[in-house]
């Protein structure tokens, strides 16, 4: 998501920091640029305008502020109007004070609602609550069956009743059953449509009164561009939305529906789907994401990942050991499986300031690698996993053929590893910190 966009809007401001001092004309030409590439990531006409208005405004009135160079202090207000375009500040679930806190989750048909569901449901049981997931797509075929299946396999209970499609008595039912099995929140997968129609509108209403959902989270697919802000647009008016969940953000998304749908409905981006996996649900959090699009990282959402999923205890007996003993392929290896826990490496590259996406096509960030790497040290001795010294060349073909992969990704691997101990030692001897995630450069 965002790579043109990023791309474009970084190479137009790299040309206003090298004309140095900036008057109002060079202003008002980079925009004109920005509002190009605006356009052409599918954002919102109306508010590119009115967007670009605000920077402009804001721009020229500090040309003359001389102790920050005007092209920096540019990406600064572009920057916080980008914070402004997508929702000023992170909206979080409302959660009843009294439970269970009830959340209907709407959309058409393809937009990935079910599958989100059993993502937002996993999130909350990660976070301490206990969560029930409720079939109410009485329609299309296997939705229920589909709901079940991923229920069961993040150990999620899911209400489901196949005697019947009245949806109002199915929903009764189940928040009957959660209220005495003391649920603090409860999700309804809902029926969508191939496109908005009263037949839907006139069933989540009627839902809508029976249940009385804390909140109503429209599921739209990123990839639709400005199709998902006016389907937003349609549910508002329908049925009262109060939250709008982005699927899909790591396909070939251009960002347009990302960057519209709050300044169109007024209603916040909750959250944002990052791909196809259970944990592939992300907090979205307008400052963070205005980072990413003009390539200044989010490293706190990277740490904030960190914390979630790796084992903090082995973590730390890895950096004492290393301290003590220095680092062999074993530790490598365990740092590997460390970082594996935070999911595809391209996807924490881009977290990283400064990347985009021409460095990681360089970086050949190829999930499989990893693997590879795993499966050539796991090829190997103990006793050669800590002293790599000893691998000559016969030892060398043994793991290459052991592990499946030619001889060069043995060599490169080893090469790797012996930069990495170089660093460690160079952090050893300054007093530095040895974090564990430097281990993982296997590319």
């Amino acid at each position: 998501m965002f790579d043109e966009l990023q791309d474009k809007l970084a190479a137009t401001f790299a040309k206003l920091r090298g004309r140095g001092v900036l008057n109002e004309a060079d202003i008002k030409e980079g925009l004109r640029e920005v509002r190009r590439v605006l356009l052409e990531a599918d954002v919102n006409f109306q508010l590119s305008r009115e967007f670009l208005e605000r920077v402009e405004q804001r721009a020229i009135g500090t040309l003359q502020v001389k102790s920050v160079s005007p092209a920096q202090q540019l990406v600064k207000i572009v920057y916080d109007e980008l914070v402004t375009l997508l929702g000023e500040r992170r909206e979080g679930l409302k959660l009843s004070s009294v439970p269970p806190t009830v959340v209907m989750l709407v959309g058409l048909q393809g937009s990935g609602k079910t599958t989100t569901s059993a993502k937002l449901a996993r999130k909350l049981k990660a976070e301490g609550r206990q969560v029930r997931l409720v079939a109410l797509d009485v329609y299309r075929p296997a939705a229920i069956d589909q709901l079940e299946t991923l229920g069961r396999a993040l150990d999620i209970p899911v209400y489901a009743d196949r005697t019947t499609n009245d949806v109002e008595q199915i929903a009764r039912a189940a928040l009957d059953l959660s209220r005495r099995e003391r649920d603090r929140v409860v999700l309804l997968d809902t029926a969508g449509r191939l496109q908005i129609d009263d037949d839907m509108m006139d069933e989540l209403r009627r839902l809508k009164e029976a249940v009385r959902p804390d909140e109503i989270l429209l599921v739209a697919d990123g990839m639709t561009g400005q199709e998902a802000v006016k389907i937003a647009q349609g549910f508002d008016r329908g049925v009262g939305i109060t939250g709008v969940i982005l699927t899909k953000l790591d396909g070939d998304a251009r960002g347009g529906a990302a960057l519209s749908i709050y300044g169109v409905t007024k209603k916040p981006i909750k959250y944002i789907g990052t791909g196809e996996k259970t944990d592939a649900l992300e907090e979205f959090h307008p400052d963070r994401m205005a980072g990413r699009i003009l390539q200044q990282g989010d490293v706190i959402s990277l740490v904030e990942k960190a914390q979630a999923t790796m084992d903090a205890d082995e973590a730390k007996k890895l950096e004492k050991k290393v301290r003590k003993e220095g680092l062999d392929l074993g530790d490598f290896l365990s740092a590997m499986k460390q970082i594996q826990r935070l999911g595809p490496i391209e996807g924490v590259l881009r977290m990283l300031p400064g990347v985009n996406a021409k460095m990681l096509k360089q970086v050949n960030a190829d999930p499989k690698r990893l693997k590879h790497a795993e499966a050539i040290v796991l090829s190997m001795t103990a006793a050669e996993r800590k002293k790599p010294e000893i691998l000559n060349g016969s030892r060398r073909a043994r793991i290459a053929k052991g592990s499946g992969r030619p001889i060069s990704d043995v060599n490169r691997l080893l090469e790797q590893f012996r930069e990495m101990q170089k660093m460690m030692k160079k952090a050893s001897q300054v007093g530095g910190r040895v974090p564990p995630g430097m281990f993982g450069g296997y590319r």
